[in-house]
């Protein structure tokens, strides 16, 4: 990730990177190996408390810059990234407009139907977006650039009720209430590079049932748009998801075959996942959120945004 912005078209003046390493990762140390000798300013700072939240508040407070971009640490930045963000936010210089970017799988991996299916409407939700308004919903961290005096007006991340998992969304809906508005660049591109399957799925499921459960308690006029979907799943009858092996060469939009596949599969892995994010949205959830992910698994850690979420 860091190797990319050596490769940026942006001149190497025109931004800073901050490392923000979560307070609860045993190995902040090993940071520092990785930003020695770059082109570009870079720096490593520690969240004051673990969890997403915190981290991006503490970059915020200490960007020296009047832009900030989010972004993770499994998303290599394409050399166009900071050019793409900079010039969109020239072109709607309005204090509430945020540029959203894309995300892509890495294309040193196989992409399987599994990966294809979170990208419509489960981990993101670009194919549906229409024109360049991509809508309050879809301020997915991975990739998202907003003006400094903005975020700090929204009042910048929960880190108390909402420290990781959904806390870009709960930023997003809070900002939309102060005219927030997400405008999508195609061209400012990463590239996701971590592999997913449907039993890592079942493994963070049950946190995404806690968080959401989280997130609509404190915003009750919001439809839980999770449990709606896993719900829905469970009153289906059972399928054998056989055209899930289709979805990676037809889409949606192909007459008659198209959503065919497409149910087949949405039905299968949503059944397949319905009973991890029940569990998760039964448990009691404590009063300041689930825990970091370095507390909760240190070897699969990733300091990356929340998945899916209203649209």
């Amino acid at each position: 990730m860091l190797d990319g912005y050596e490769e940026q078209t942006a001149a190497p003046e025109r931004f800073e990177v901050l490392v923000v390493v979560d307070r609860a990762d045993p190995t902040p140390e090993e940071v520092d190996e990785r930003i020695a000798s770059r082109s570009y300013a870079v720096q490593r700072v520690t969240g004051h408390r673990p969890g997403l939240s915190a981290n991006r508040n503490r970059g915020i407070a200490d960007a020296t810059t009047h832009l900030v971009l989010f972004t993770d640490n499994d998303t290599i930045p394409s050399p166009r990234l900071v050019s793409e963000h900079l010039d969109w936010h020239r072109r709607y210089p309005d204090d509430e407009v945020a540029v959203l970017g894309h995300v892509r799988w890495a294309r040193e991996l196989k992409v399987t139907p599994f990966m294809r299916w979170l990208d419509n409407g489960i981990q993101f939700d670009y194919p549906n977006i229409q024109g360049i308004e991509a809508g309050w919903g879809r301020f997915y961290g991975a990739n998202v650039s907003a003006k400094r005096s903005f975020l700090e007006r929204v009042g910048g991340f929960d880190e108390e009720r909402l420290p990781y998992g959904y806390e870009d969304l709960d930023f997003a809906y809070r900002a939309s209430r102060l005219g927030l508005r997400v405008l999508y660049n195609r061209r400012a591109e990463v590239e996701h590079l971590r592999e997913m399957d449907l039993e890592f799925w079942k493994a963070r499921v049950g946190r995404l049932g806690r968080v959401e459960k989280t997130f609509v308690a404190k915003h009750p006029e919001i439809p839980p748009y999770f449990y709606n979907l896993f719900a829905d799943a469970t009153r289906r009858p059972r399928t054998r998801g056989r055209g899930r092996h289709l979805i990676r060469f037809i889409p949606r939009q192909v007459p008659w075959l198209g959503p065919k596949v497409w149910t087949s599969a949405d039905v299968y892995y949503r059944q397949a996942l319905a009973p991890g994010f029940m569990e998760g949205w039964q448990a009691d959830v404590p009063a300041e959120g689930p825990v970091s992910p370095y507390l909760a698994d240190p070897a699969t850690a990733s300091t990356g945004s929340s998945p899916g979420g209203p649209k």
